[in-house]
């Protein structure tokens, strides 16, 4: 199986440090600070990191999924909000996800995405934070 390597460097003390971290492909690279990580301030951070990666592994492992099962979709998209609380510790994560899948209905859609939420590799990975799922199917644009 394939192995994955990113990088981070941190310069500094916690409050007045900076660092960047790297995704090995070169894909992206971005600036962290405490201040991006615990307040809003300019930058990325670990759980947004997290979070962009869940919903990606998400809407992969779902459309592999329904199309496995002969319902191939057109789109699926997810957002994923990482909550950081007190310790600091991740403490939720909610996953929201639409998706155009021709063919089926509602239900059968939430059936695939609770699925998908349990099987997934990141949300395996996360298994000691509560993650919680919305799911929809947009019918509007099912043409």
């Amino acid at each position: 199986m394939a192995i994955r390597v990113s990088t981070a460097v941190w310069e500094g003390s916690l409050v007045d440090g900076k660092g960047r971290m790297r995704l090995g492909s070169g894909a992206f690279e971005g600036v962290y600070t405490r201040a991006s990580r615990f307040e809003d301030g300019p930058g990325t951070n670990p759980e947004e990191l997290i979070g962009a990666a869940h919903a990606g592994c998400f809407s992969m492992f779902l459309a592999a999924i329904l199309s496995k099962a002969g319902h191939v979709p057109t789109q699926i998209n997810t957002d994923a909000k990482v909550h950081l609380g007190d310790g600091p510790k991740i403490t939720l994560i909610e996953l929201n996800t639409t998706g155009i899948v021709p063919g089926i209905n509602e239900s059968t859609f939430v059936e695939f995405a609770e699925k998908a939420k349990k099987d997934c590799p990141v949300s395996q990975a996360l298994a000691s934070v509560e993650i919680r799922l919305t799911a929809r199917l947009d019918q509007q644009n099912m043409s």
